[in-house]
């Protein structure tokens, strides 16, 4: 997974947590994180029965006010944006599959992807946050990225390489997804996308990494 490539590129150590089934998870404070990552899974932002989605939010927004490098990937970038009060509608519009986005203002994580077919897997879409400048859209999508600040977030996947495309295609739940919604050629997809991403993912999301490490 290539933002972990990037904060290890970087000398920034890792601490993995999943919280979303935790009513009371024990997250770190924010003075004591370089950076924060937070990462998709299907659920919806709201999701009543994934009590750990609170804290989640409860610590993006102090992240966010505390100046804190911030990387939200999919529903991590939901989570982000009602964090910081916006609204994410559910079941906006399915988008699945390897795409370009079409940017909107200079942000040093995106620049390097510009023209580049990203892996999109979501039917959830957020609003843009009040203040939050907008990098990037798709004709589905409004908000594919965003900036607040320290906080980027990011609708797609730019951290997607063959080995994680894999797994992903390797989970049963996953693949009946893609299938059930007219999606069979995610591999051959990949096969053609991942090789001419990987040097600008990898060249953006280590600029992320390397504003982690300055606060290591």
């Amino acid at each position: 997974m290539l933002v972990a490539t990037a904060l290890s590129a970087a000398g920034v150590p890792i601490l993995t947590r999943i919280v979303v089934d935790e009513a009371e998870p024990d997250l770190p404070p924010v003075d004591g994180l370089a950076g924060l990552v937070v990462m998709g899974g299907p659920m919806n932002a709201d999701d009543p029965s994934r009590p750990g989605l609170a804290a989640e939010r409860h610590l993006l927004a102090r992240a966010v006010d505390s100046d804190l490098p911030t990387l939200g990937i999919c529903l991590g970038m939901q989570l982000l944006a009602r964090s910081l009060g916006a609204q994410v509608h559910p079941d906006h519009g399915l988008e699945l599959g390897f795409a370009p986005v079409r940017l909107h203002a200079a942000d040093p994580v995106l620049d390097p992807l510009a023209g580049a077919a990203v892996l999109h897997w979501h039917s959830d879409a957020a609003e843009l946050p009040v203040g939050a400048t907008l990098l990037a859209s798709t004709e589905k999508t409004r908000v594919q990225a965003f900036r607040a600040g320290s906080a980027l977030g990011l609708q797609f996947h730019p951290e997607m390489d063959a080995v994680l495309l894999g797994s992903w295609l390797d989970e049963p739940t996953m693949t009946r997804d893609a299938k059930e919604n007219g999606v069979h050629d995610l591999a051959s997809q990949g096969s053609v996308a991942l090789p001419a991403l990987l040097g600008p993912a990898r060249r953006g999301l280590a600029f992320f990494a390397e504003a982690a490490a300055a606060r290591y």
